[in-house]
């Protein structure tokens, strides 16, 4: 049984999808990563780990997928020829827009699995405006979080592989080994910033920043030790993780917990 919200008819939307339904919308990117991986990087992960994820978990979690939203958030790569990007007034109206037309079904919860760290900031911001709107409970969940946002990375890489370094282009190697460009992977780490405790990736201070801040080569990490049989481990760890994070998703409920008795009301003193 396909679990992909394309494949129904309009009237099986109505039967199948019910008020347990969780909606799956995965969101990459086509940007730059470097002279050794290909424009597709973020796309690839997100849709991948989308479709394992609902294949794996969908009936204990009732997950129905919607079509990769492949160009998003990426205007710190627009230096570089190929990417492609959206606005963030556009994206957030894009997911609006898809969010308005969930909540024409029965289903109550909408993820977005984002696959591209850039857009992070604007995810979470695209989650609060559309409880307000539409009444939906939104989530943020990534397959890899990235360092700047407290994600791991390995130690070779002072805690800023946070694009195109080891994880990532391992991870791709596992999904599309012959896409990958290992011969031409080169080390590009600011160590500069390694010994500064706030204001770095990963730290408590966030600064603005592009791909070619760092230097010519447009990623941000160690890719030279990358390896398929590491990305296949991280891989299949991350899918474990979304399938517990979607348990839990898919029994959230604000109103779960002990909250006191309502305050009184405005007429509760004349009464």
């Amino acid at each position: 049984m396909s679990r992909r919200l394309e494949d129904l008819s309009g009237p099986e939307v109505g039967e199948r999808i019910t008020e347990s339904a969780v909606i799956v919308q995965p969101i990459g990117a086509v940007e730059q990563h470097g002279p050794h991986l290909p424009l597709s990087v973020d796309h690839v992960i997100a849709h991948e780990a989308a479709a394992r994820l609902v294949a794996d978990h969908g009936d204990a979690c009732d997950l129905w997928l919607l079509p990769t939203l492949s160009v998003s958030k990426s205007n710190e790569h627009a230096w570089s020829p190929g990417t492609l990007w959206l606005s963030a007034p556009t994206l957030l109206a894009v997911l609006d827009d898809i969010a308005r037309s969930v909540a024409t079904t029965r289903a109550r919860r909408l993820v977005f699995l984002n696959g591209h760290g850039g857009n992070s900031a604007l995810l979470n911001v695209a989650c609060r405006d559309i409880r307000l709107r539409h009444g939906l409970m939104t989530f943020l969940v990534h397959p890899f979080v990235p360092p700047d946002h407290g994600g791991a990375s390995p130690e070779a890489e002072e805690g800023m592989g946070i694009h195109g370094g080891h994880e990532e282009t391992s991870v791709f190697m596992h999904l599309r080994p012959h896409l990958v460009r290992l011969d031409r992977a080169v080390r590009a780490v600011p160590s500069g910033l390694a010994a500064n405790r706030h204001a770095r990736f990963g730290g408590t201070v966030s600064f603005g920043w592009l791909s070619d801040d760092f230097g010519p080569h447009g990623h941000i990490g160690d890719p030279t030790g990358a390896s398929a049989a590491e990305g296949e481990r991280l891989f299949e760890a991350a899918v474990g993780l979304l399938g517990e994070q979607m348990a839990e998703i898919a029994a959230f409920d604000f109103g779960a917990g002990d909250f006191g008795a309502r305050p009184p009301g405005p007429d509760a003193q004349g009464a």
